[in-house]
């Protein structure tokens, strides 16, 4: 079976911050356990480096386009690769391949006749002499009054055009744009309604859609998919490639979410690989995402890769809900955010993993405090997972001078284990992440008791065969957790992995036990819980990202 999966493209106009992490973090999970179970894995993604937020951040400080794009995209590079995600390919879309591929596109598009030309009206800065962007367009929604850009609200999800707004101000200068009339090139959207309905009706079943998506995307789909421009006045980004329109720029809606089709191009270049095999019908799709993006992934992509007869739909929508910050919404403007590259020089990867996936905000928002962050690795990570490996691991260094003794296994472990792999691959496949985590963890739990009950300490002395038993069927539930765990906590498996000298890890039961132990040591570290005020502390100060 072939998978694609793809995580949504940050704008490299400022560091990613906690928001952007829990809503991404379901595709290496995805992605890690499709590799252990053989499958042809395809997970892409880049740096979205076109488009107004990063013009607008280059006015702000005096710099070009270029300086600004090329400085976060490596930031979030060195992120996510801090944080083990495992892309393919993490690339962008200032690069050639990209902008040829979207050309390409597009103009398969033009010929497929799904494109029109029209004369509209745009907002117009006069003090800027240009067409205002959408982005650059500010004023109150129209829907529900709250402060709005021209594209879309976040508050109520609406997606907008500039002149819906209330109260319109061009975000460059603060003064209210005038109305002039300018040609794009338009989308045929309402031509597919039908087709949109049936895709819906299709994969929002089959492939059991979060809540967010199924509502978003019906109330999208209820009001009709109105025709929209597919070609803007910006700055930087990919030019149009029809005549007469050179000095446009392709649209968001449609370059970036190319991203995916033009990332997958490039990765098979690179390797010398055919990459349409992961877009035929026969293939698994994931897409990663925050609830923002949910209209760009079941309407406008859906809709381009019909109209371009291109196969592999969107199948699994995986949209997350918000993560707020000690109960408060994320803002970056504000400064209220954990910013990701101070957070990984701080705490072990696998820390922050761990509370993003058990915290996650499958279906409501979820909050980060430095409180639950910090106990949940003490008393869940370093308390149940760490304290099971380093208990066994450190009996077996005391008592069998690190040799593993080989003995019989406890039928009812075995049969949890079995059950085990079953139950979290299922969750995995649906994109149920927490849920597959947490069983994992109950299973820890299960086996710390375990060890209480058997008492290795005392049988050791008294009842050695007993002893041997208790201790090879820790290390069996240890061996099968290293494989279990590695979507979730990569970085653990991989210590543990050398520990147990394993060689590869898969997603099924290891049944033989490894014979001896090589350089043991903790996994985790307790962090001393003063730490919760400092952090708090540090949040609080006035400072600049």
């Amino acid at each position: 079976m072939t998978v694609f999966i793809g995580g949504a493209w940050p704008y490299a106009n400022g560091s990613l911050h906690i928001g952007h992490i829990a809503a991404l973090l379901p595709g290496d999970i995805i992605a890690r356990y499709y590799r252990q179970q053989g499958e042809d894995v395809l997970y892409v993604s880049g740096s979205d480096c076109n488009g107004t937020p990063i013009a607008i951040r280059a006015k702000q400080e005096g710099k070009t386009t270029e300086d600004i794009a090329e400085y976060y995209h490596n930031e979030f590079s060195t992120c996510f690769q801090k944080l083990g995600f495992s892309f393919d390919y993490y690339t962008r879309t200032d690069t050639k391949e990209h902008h040829d591929g979207v050309q390409e596109l597009f103009i398969k598009l033009y010929k497929n006749n799904t494109l029109y030309e029209k004369t509209i009206e745009q907002a117009y800065c006069e003090h800027d002499q240009q067409f205002l962007p959408d982005r650059l367009v500010e004023g109150e929604c129209p829907n529900c009054g709250a402060k709005a850009r021209g594209d879309q609200c976040d508050q109520c999800s609406a997606i907008l055009d500039p002149l819906d707004l209330i109260n319109k101000r061009c975000k460059l200068c603060g003064n209210e744009p005038v109305i002039r009339e300018t040609k794009h090139l338009y989308y045929k959207f309402s031509q597919l309604q039908n087709q949109l309905e049936t895709y819906y009706e299709q994969m929002s079943t089959k492939y059991n859609w979060r809540q967010n998506a199924l509502s978003l995307t019906e109330r999208y789909l209820n009001e009709g998919v109105p025709d929209r421009s597919v070609t803007r006045d910006l700055p930087n980004g990919v030019m149009v490639p029809i005549e007469g329109f050179e000095d446009k720029k392709v649209y968001v809606w449609i370059e970036a979410v190319s991203g995916y089709l033009t990332a997958s191009k490039a990765w098979g270049m690179e390797n010398h690989i055919d990459y349409t095999k992961f877009w035929t019908k026969d293939t698994r799709t994931y897409y990663i995402h925050g609830k923002d993006n949910i209209p760009f992934h079941t309407v406008i992509w859906p809709s381009i890769l019909i109209g371009a007869e291109i196969d592999g739909l969107p199948q699994t929508i995986v949209s997350s809900e918000y993560m707020t910050l000690e109960k408060r919404k994320i803002s970056t403007s504000q400064n209220w955010a954990v910013w990701i590259p101070d957070l990984i020089e701080r705490y072990h990867p696998d820390t922050i993993r761990y509370f993003f996936t058990i915290n996650a905000p499958e279906s409501r928002d979820a909050d980060f405090s430095f409180r639950e962050f910090i106990y949940s690795h003490n008393s869940e990570l370093l308390g149940a997972f760490g304290n099971l490996v380093n208990r066994t691991f450190k009996f077996i260094e005391k008592s069998y001078d690190s040799k593993i003794p080989q003995a019989d296994i406890n039928t009812n472990v075995i049969n949890q284990v079995n059950q085990l792999y079953i139950e979290a691959g299922e969750l995995i496949e649906v994109a149920k992440i927490k849920e597959a985590l947490e069983l994992n963890f109950e299973f820890i739990r299960t086996c710390n008791k375990y060890f209480d009950e058997e008492q290795p300490w005392i049988t050791i002395k008294e009842e050695k065969d007993k002893c041997d038993e208790t201790i090879a069927t820790c290390i069996f539930a240890i061996q099968n957790l290293n494989q279990l765990l590695n979507p979730f906590l990569p970085f653990s498996a991989e210590q543990l992995k050398s520990m147990l000298g394993l060689e590869t890890l898969k997603w099924n039961v290891i049944e033989d036990l490894p014979t001896a132990l090589t350089n043991i040591s903790p996994l985790y570290e307790r962090i001393d819980v003063k730490q919760i005020e400092e952090e708090i502390e540090k949040l609080n100060a006035p400072n600049t990202n």
